[in-house]
């Protein structure tokens, strides 16, 4: 796994190594605005136009490749207001160390990678062992949002997602009401490909968020024996 190493703000960029965890999100971006989370922003069109949009919200987004993350950061400090925070890292990571549960009003997956080899399946952002740790981040009824042009993938998820409790969630049958949001849905619409697009409410509060019955078979208990 991937461990982060910075973040930016509007004010600069910092290591996650100088702050405590979880991260202390309200003296990094000011203000009693609620919380979006998108993970795996790309080149950031939809957050840099939602932090456009919304200045009275603030935004976190997190991208584990370095060169996106810093063409989201030069753009969002020369054409936003103050209201995000970026993240360099894996968000699985992130979502188990580093951030706290139960912050965000709404989460937003576009396009995640779909690792289609069966030998990486378990690199995936949605799998029963990780599904907890990607929604635990929402506060009770926060918004979940979701896409994917990898139909099995997106399938997949579906499967996943029906298994977990207390979210409810069911699948758009028409584009997002303001168009593509993402590069790739733009370019896929254009081409006409199938896009599979989800939408939810998690029912129950981040902090309080159960493993997914069929990934609680993998968690594994370890017991130390004291030999004194």
């Amino acid at each position: 796994m991937i461990q982060p190493s910075t973040f930016s703000t509007a004010a600069g960029d910092s290591t996650l190594a100088a702050v405590p965890a979880p991260l202390p999100l309200g003296e990094l971006v000011a203000g009693p605005g609620e919380w979006e989370v998108e993970i795996g922003f790309g080149k950031g069109r939809y957050l840099l136009r939602r932090c456009r949009e919304e200045g009275d919200r603030r935004f976190l987004g997190i991208e584990v490749a370095g060169e996106y993350h810093g063409i989201f950061v030069e753009r969002a400090r020369s054409q936003a207001p103050p209201n995000w925070l970026a993240i360099r890292g894996d968000a699985l990571y992130l979502a188990s160390a580093v951030l706290p549960a139960g912050f965000a009003s709404a989460l937003h997956v576009y396009f995640p990678d779909p690792w289609p080899k069966s030998r990486h399946h378990k690199r995936r952002l949605f799998d029963p062992q990780t599904v907890d740790l990607v929604l635990r981040l929402l506060r009770r009824g926060g918004r979940f949002s979701f896409a994917t042009d990898f139909l099995d993938y997106g399938e997949r998820v579906i499967e996943i997602l029906a298994g977990y409790p207390g979210l409810r969630f069911e699948r758009r049958d028409r584009p997002w009401d303001e168009g593509p949001r993402t590069n790739y849905e733009a370019k896929y619409e254009i081409e006409g490909r199938p896009i599979l697009r989800l939408e939810g409410i998690l029912e129950v509060d981040g902090r309080e968020a159960p493993l997914h019955p069929l990934g609680a078979r993998a968690v594994l208990a370890a017991t130390w024996v004291d030999e004194d």
